[in-house]
């Protein structure tokens, strides 16, 4: 048999030929990993998909995503209460709830600066708020590591919380997340982050990564060992 017929084709028809990838900017060059699968726990990015429509759909039994005491109307959360069919929330209420715990910490706990995990029960699915500290415009990428071993707690032995996503927590207007630099961190460093503190779900990269044709990219995290030797290399 030769190369040209045992070829796997994408399309049918001749729609491999028309659907070449430099028609369209806003793509990922998908690297495959060389980590053997049961090797370690491993976090699944999800390049392209919806995660709305996921949720709805009923894919996932819980979903991470940040919210804030001021205004949720424009943030994830937001659209997932709206879109889940058996939410008694909105973005109102959400608001609500989480300036409600706010001042609550600020009477109790007003020396706390750690994040707090909202639990807002759309009985379909399970959404953990990852609310920033009372008074702080964003939230650190080591706030998030606190947020995260939280919710990892959460989720061990809860098979009733699983299968979890998450969103990357970049891009976002609200619930900014920064590095010790004050500048938004790589993704890498966010997979990182959630991945030390024990988390192995599911997460969505943020839709600006798109625009990043030039950059080749993995499926999972932990990268492979290569990744660190070529960044070695380069220095």
């Amino acid at each position: 048999m030769t190369t040209t017929d045992s070829q796997i084709r994408s399309y049918d028809g001749d729609a491999d030929e028309l659907m070449g990838s430099e028609q369209f900017p806003d793509r990922v060059s998908l690297l495959r990993s060389d980590r053997h699968p049961a090797a370690e726990a491993t976090i699944r990015i999800m390049w392209g998909q919806d995660l709305l429509r996921d949720v709805v759909q009923g894919r996932y039994r819980a979903v991470v995503c940040g919210v804030n005491a001021d205004d949720n109307s424009h943030g994830v959360i937001a659209q997932i209460v709206d879109r889940v069919a058996t939410s008694q929330w909105s973005a109102r209420s959400v608001t609500s709830y989480a300036k409600m715990f706010h001042e609550s910490v600020s009477v109790h706990a007003s020396e706390d600066r750690e994040p707090y995990i909202l639990k807002f029960d759309l009985d379909g699915v399970l959404v953990l708020g990852v609310l920033r500290p009372h008074g702080a415009g964003s939230i650190t990428l080591e706030q998030l590591g606190s947020g995260f071993r939280t919710i990892t707690k959460m989720l061990k032995g809860r098979t009733d919380r699983r299968p979890v996503a998450s969103v990357s927590f970049l891009g976002a207007r609200s619930n900014r997340l920064v590095g010790s630099d004050g500048a938004e961190p790589s993704f890498e460093s966010v997979l990182r982050t959630m991945h030390e503190a024990g988390y192995d779900g599911d997460v969505y990269a943020a839709p600006q990564m798109w625009e990043l044709a030039g950059v080749g990219v993995f499926p999972s995290y932990p990268f492979p060992d290569g990744v660190a030797r070529m960044r070695e290399g380069s220095s």
